[in-house]
């Protein structure tokens, strides 16, 4: 681009005064095609607009899971609490991402026990003592999109599976750690990884996180295994979620046959997930929704 002209990023001001540097950096990076280094596109970076929209939807985002906090208790079918986050989404203007996208049929995806992901509520399915969840949601609020989710212990749990919920959250913190500017993303997934196999658990490598923020899903594809100094460049003003899920036996996992969505362990032992939207900055990762 020339200097004079406005910056690609959408932000008004003059390539000079905004991504002109950045791009100079990168440009000076020899990325090593072998392990799988690549420079991210221009399409994924988000100006401050942008971010200020992300950050909007997040508080939406976050207010919705702690009002699950509160419902999520014995007793209560999940279909009342996807209604619940229904009508507190549209209430305040925004639209929960999950409804229908890609045929998806609720508002949020709620997994129990054995469920990996992508459970989908039901009046049929009610929350009972020792159940380990993990309701994960999605909001668009004004364009931007901000996604998290959380797992709730139901009662009294037993040891082995508030250590997996602990467990499982420490990964997910150990590679926002591991996020930072310059850096490559498959030191997010080591981090994540080496966690959970330190540990004794296994981690599923069929699904993973992703870019969001402009867009409900985009690049990059985020494992949550691998080698540090591999996989896409890092840089200031990436959106993306860290989203760890650990299983306490095989990490072998399959799709409902008859739904097309519900995903369970092969061995039906307990599964897992954190899911923190973050920011990368000059100095490290923000997270921005939780």
């Amino acid at each position: 681009m020339n200097r004079n002209d406005l910056c690609w990023c959408g932000s008004g001001k003059k390539y000079k005064k905004c991504h002109m540097d950045y791009d100079e950096r990168i440009d000076e990076i020899k990325f090593n095609v072998l392990k799988g280094q690549c420079r991210p596109p221009h399409h994924i970076i988000n100006n401050e607009q942008d971010i200020a929209g992300i950050r909007a939807a997040a508080v939406i985002n976050d207010a919705a899971l702690d009002l699950m906090e509160e419902m999520a208790k014995p007793g209560v079918d999940t279909a009342t609490l996807d209604h619940a986050v229904y009508e507190f989404l549209t209430e305040r203007g925004a639209v929960p991402a999950d409804l229908n996208f890609e045929g998806y049929p609720k508002s949020v995806c709620i997994s129990i026990n054995n469920v990996v992901c992508h459970g989908i509520p039901s009046k049929k399915t009610i929350l009972k003592e020792g159940d380990i969840v993990n309701i994960d949601m999605t909001t668009k609020y004004n364009g931007y999109f901000a996604d998290a989710s959380r797992m709730y212990m139901i009662g009294e749990v037993s040891e082995e599976a508030a250590r997996l919920v602990r467990v499982t959250r420490e990964c997910m913190m150990k590679g926002i750690e591991a996020a930072k500017p310059w850096h490559f993303l498959g030191d997010v997934s080591a981090a994540c990884g080496n966690h959970a196999h330190a540990n004794g658990y296994t981690v599923v490598t069929d699904l993973g996180g992703h870019g969001v923020g402009k867009k409900f899903h985009c690049e990059p594809f985020v494992p949550h295994v691998g080698e540090p100094g591999t996989g896409m460049l890092l840089v200031p003003g990436m959106t993306l979620t860290v989203e760890p899920m650990i299983n306490q036996g095989s990490s072998k996992v399959y799709t409902d046959s008859k739904d097309k969505w519900t995903v369970r362990t092969r061995d039906g032992k307990l599964s897992a997930q954190w899911e923190n939207t973050i920011l990368i900055t000059e100095t490290g990762a923000e997270v921005i929704s939780s």
